[in-house]
């Protein structure tokens, strides 16, 4: 199968699992370019990944997953330069290790025309002390903005076409990407798909740093539903306004 297919992997001090999470994703089917992005490490993130086959570009200073989206979206750009058709974006987190080789369905729908973006839902999770506070508050707004609750609203394991990122930018601040990303391409129409895949990242813990970062998230989910909070009540009338139209076709039909 010709390349068609660019895997984006946004990074910040992951030293440890980085390179098995890029040999793996070097083996997707179509996957012919692999990006990672160091969003400023202080360890030896490059380095590895680097080692492990990717194309690496680093930030001198953490600037948040966005960002951090949005750099490699532009390499592979740059890299797949000549090519016929854009390449597809895969976007993976840098924990998965060797799972990351089953992120292949993720793709097939955009390849088939079946969907503009896929999200996947892990059929394996693995939590450590979570309560689900934040996934609950994403997926809650998106179904508020929307109309559509994702299963995994906070699952960053997506695949999108080319027009499709660019339709979205810019994107979202800090944690709450994922959330803002979806509920922008429903409200332009996007069609999106969840796709059930085999992979696994790191559990997330219990302690303060884990409480933090639960924290961080919420903040930033937050602040995606409040930029989006005029739109979203809009939206809430319209599908109201026709919900009691299709009622009164009912009774005078």
């Amino acid at each position: 199968m010709p390349g068609d297919l660019g895997v984006v992997i946004p990074a910040r001090n992951e030293a440890d699992l980085i390179g098995a999470t890029v040999r793996a994703a070097a083996t997707i089917p179509g996957a012919d370019i692999v990006v990672v992005v160091d969003d400023g490490s202080t360890d030896g993130t490059a380095a590895v990944a680097a080692a492990a086959g990717a194309r690496v570009v680093r930030h001198a200073r953490n600037r948040g997953k966005a960002a951090a989206l949005e750099t490699g979206a532009e390499i592979v750009r740059l890299l797949e330069s000549g090519a016929a058709v854009p390449h597809h974006l895969l976007f993976l987190d840098a924990d998965l290790g060797e799972s990351a080789a089953q992120a292949g369905p993720l793709a097939e729908p955009v390849r088939r025309g079946t969907a503009d973006m896929t999200i996947a839902v892990f059929s394996d999770r693995v939590r450590r002390g979570g309560f689900g506070f934040v996934t609950a508050a994403s997926g809650s707004g998106i179904a508020r903005a929307t109309g559509w609750r994702p299963a995994q609203p906070l699952n960053g394991q997506r695949c999108l076409t080319r027009p499709t990122f660019e339709a979205a930018l810019p994107l979202a601040a800090g944690w709450g990407i994922e959330t803002g990303l979806t509920i922008d391409l429903i409200r332009q129409g996007m069609r999106i798909m969840e796709v059930e895949v085999p992979l696994a990242h790191r559990a997330t813990g219990n302690d303060w740093r884990s409480q933090l970062h639960r924290a961080q998230q919420l903040a930033g989910v937050a602040r995606a539903l409040a930029a989006r909070e005029p739109a979203t009540r809009r939206a809430r009338r319209a599908r109201a306004s026709r919900a009691r139209a299709d009622r009164d076709r009912t009774r005078q039909s």
